[in-house]
């Protein structure tokens, strides 16, 4: 997925914030904190106009933006960074934002990230070996995220950025036909 340049510049200065040794919160609570804010924002269609809307004063909306942190006991660090976005009027970008962030985060600790698509439901051991293998694959900790695809016929494939593996019965089944073909 891509990113504006908006949204990657306001979540790499975020990933600057949060992975900084003097700040002493934990970026995966930072990440929770932004994402509990941002479903009570999308979940309120008059919360979104309110924080969107030029008409309401700035000084109105850091009240607002503060007050819901409050409730959801956002740090120091999310409520201050929603303030920026707010007083950028850039609030409307934050799904994007908190996107980006998430995937410059997980490159910041080490991590890529693999869709893997299986037949069924993997169960917690298969999805652990999965890991494994993509973990030894890539030299990399992988974030995995699974979905049942009805179109294969068993087996899975896993992306990882453009590669692509693919260990599904059709996978295996064409490539043994273009073999046969070439013989």
């Amino acid at each position: 997925m891509t990113h504006s340049a908006l949204a990657s510049r306001y979540a790499s200065a975020l990933v600057d914030v949060a992975t900084g040794a003097k700040t002493g919160l934990d970026p995966q609570q930072l990440q929770q904190e932004l994402r509990s804010f941002e479903a009570v924002f999308q979940g309120s269609a008059e919360l979104r106009n309110a924080l969107i809307s030029p008409s309401v004063p700035p000084a109105r909306k850091r009240a607002v933006v503060g007050r819901i942190g409050e409730k959801l006991g956002v740090s120091r660090i999310a409520r201050n960074f929603l303030f920026v976005l707010t007083d950028q009027r850039r609030i409307a970008a934050l799904t994007e934002v908190l996107d980006a962030f998430d995937l410059l985060l997980d490159e910041r600790l080490g991590f890529t990230r693999a869709e893997v698509s299986s037949a069924q439901e993997l169960d917690p051991r298969q999805r652990e070996a999965v890991s494994r293998e993509l973990e030894r694959l890539t030299g990399k900790k992988v974030r995995m995220r699974f979905a049942v695809d009805r179109g294969l016929l068993g087996g899975l494939v896993a992306r990882i950025g453009s590669t692509v593996y693919d260990g599904s019965v059709r996978g295996q089944l064409q490539t043994l036909g273009k073999r046969l073909a070439a013989e």
